[in-house]
């Protein structure tokens, strides 16, 4: 029987500062790991005992089947417009002066000070058969009747896009910043045009943050409630809107459980094929 030796302990045991740590393990066990294996008893917990029943109701109505559909394509569509918009903006305010990057970034963090909800239902203003966009395409004569942008998915990705933004943008500037300039001039120096430094150098480094805020900006999406219930008015029901409505009006909390059981699941999965990426990526590297 062999004994683990006094280094081999260290490495399993906390350090002093660790210990500190532990009241705040044990919250975070409490509140959130014993709410969820609350949630994942009720996904199998049937009349007579364990059962897949609901699982197996989950997978095979259409319906549910539709849904989850729908909030993977918005998600995807939301968080690829905050890339396309995010990742330049970013880019633009790493080149800037300190003075004007501080301006700008506080344009963005004002969007934090305004709450969601003013935000969302601003864009019923904008995007209603009556709002700013239909009366500018109106008037210049591009369309001759609204077009329906409230009340659709495109209404809908356009708000969630609008919300995660900032937490794309905030991080990846952040990591940009730390991208050490003298890489750029190096390269440069050897010859190398501006769009080789910043494809071949300056986008790899870039690359493992950009990916960490995709696959925050995903899960956050995947979870949305109050964008798709107000900008989608009932017609984009996505995952969240689902579960409220088995929990709040149908009361099938078993099915709720496992489509969210489900959706855990789904979210472990992109984020386990994330980390192999971004393995392969820095062996690569």
């Amino acid at each position: 029987m062999t004994t683990l030796s006094p280094s081999r302990w260290r490495r399993i045991l906390p350090d002093a500062n660790g210990w500190r740590a532990l009241p705040l393990l044990a919250v975070v066990l409490i509140v959130f790991d014993y709410s969820l294996g609350g949630l994942l008893t009720q996904s199998v917990k049937g009349s007579d005992g364990l059962t897949l029943q609901h699982f197996e109701e989950a997978w095979t109505t259409n319906a549910y089947l539709h849904v989850f559909v729908d909030t993977l394509r918005v998600s995807l569509l939301s968080t690829a417009l905050c890339v396309l918009l995010g990742y330049p903006l970013a880019y633009w305010m790493r080149g800037l002066d300190k003075r004007f990057r501080a301006m700008v970034l506080a344009l963005v963090l004002m969007t934090f000070w305004v709450s969601i909800l003013v935000r969302t239902y601003a864009w019923i203003v904008v995007l209603g058969n009556a709002g700013l966009v239909n009366r500018l395409l109106l008037g210049t004569g591009l369309i001759h009747e609204p077009l329906t942008l409230l009340y659709s998915e495109f209404g809908v990705t356009i708000g969630m896009a609008n919300v995660l933004l900032p937490f794309l943008v905030l991080p990846l500037l952040t990591a940009m910043l730390r991208i050490d300039d003298r890489l750029l001039h190096a390269a440069a120096s050897l010859g190398a045009s501006r769009f080789a430094i910043f494809w071949r150098v300056f986008f790899p480094l870039s690359l493992p943050a950009l990916g960490s805020c995709v696959l925050l900006l995903f899960m956050l999406s995947l979870g949305a409630y109050f964008i798709p219930a107000v900008l989608g008015g009932g017609k984009v029901p996505l995952v969240g809107n689902l579960l409220d409505t088995l929990i709040n009006e149908t009361s099938e909390w078993a099915l709720a459980a496992a489509i969210s059981t489900m959706l855990l699941g789904f979210s472990l999965g992109v984020f386990w094929v994330y980390l192999r990426l971004n393995r392969m990526t820095e062996t690569k590297l």
